[in-house]
């Protein structure tokens, strides 16, 4: 059996990401300005670049909302009074 929810204040996990995340995304490398395959080749390596940014974006993200979740968790875990847990087993 589990004990009744504690209800605390809305998280607000998601403020915890940059305000720039919102706003802004990953821009694309820049097109080359040569279409040599030394250009093109470049302009891959580049934008291979700005991928991994946004794959890294990604992970931190989830990371951080996680992690606010957790505390949130143990935050509410740790308001149940310890008579319900004694008597109940919750």
């Amino acid at each position: 059996m589990q004990a009744p929810p504690v209800f605390l204040n809305a998280n607000q996990c998601s403020t915890l990401l940059p305000e720039e995340w919102y706003t802004k995304g990953i821009a694309s490398a820049p097109l080359p300005t040569d279409t040599t395959v030394g250009g093109w080749v470049s302009f891959g390596i580049a934008q291979t670049g700005q991928l991994d940014k946004a794959n890294e974006r990604v992970s931190d993200a989830v990371s951080i909302v996680q992690k606010c979740e957790s505390l949130t968790k143990q935050a509410a875990d740790s308001m149940q009074p310890s008579w319900l847990q004694r008597n109940f087993g919750w």
